[in-house]
């Protein structure tokens, strides 16, 4: 879809290679990139990033919405995970109301790629049922202000919401 757009190109990537297998991961997905597509370090300001690159005449793919989400609920200091009523840091909330608020005001092509990771067996351990439940309603948000929402599974395209653009 970022190709079709016929448009310059940037993509906002959020992994961090934290270990062998993950920098294994960025590279393969680095190697996958055409070479003039920009690539920008983004996980700890993904929402002014967007509002920065996003404008008019441009696409923007975010590479992903998961990664993020994962790394800006478990910061260093993610006790709130392991307490017996997990409360969700005013930071999250803060970072999530920012996202949610620049998406929807951006007038350039965003492409938003993440995991759906709820369709599965629920998980052990309170932080991580918060993670996979906020990943559900950060999914659900951005629904609400994207035009189209496209779920891809065993590489086949579904419009969830809107139409699947050009690809």
């Amino acid at each position: 879809m970022a190709q079709a757009s016929g448009q310059p190109v940037t993509v906002l990537v959020t992994a961090t290679a934290s270990d062998p297998e993950m920098a294994a991961r960025i590279a393969h997905h680095q190697q996958q990139r055409p070479a003039h597509w920009q690539t920008v370090e983004a996980c700890a300001h993904l929402a002014d990033a967007i509002g920065q690159y996003c404008v008019a005449g441009q696409t923007v793919v975010v590479d992903c919405l998961t990664l993020w989400l994962s790394q800006t609920l478990f910061t260093a200091d993610a006790q709130w995970a392991e307490a017996v009523t997990p409360v969700l840091p005013a930071a999250w909330q803060s970072a999530r109301r920012h996202l949610l608020d620049t998406v929807a005001q951006v007038s350039g092509t965003l492409l938003l790629i993440s995991n759906e990771v709820g369709l599965g067996v629920v998980p052990l351990g309170a932080g991580t049922r918060v993670f996979v439940d906020e990943a559900g309603r950060l999914h659900q948000a951005l629904a609400g202000v994207c035009d189209n929402v496209v779920w891809v599974a065993a590489g086949l395209p579904l419009a969830m919401k809107g139409q699947i653009p050009a690809r």
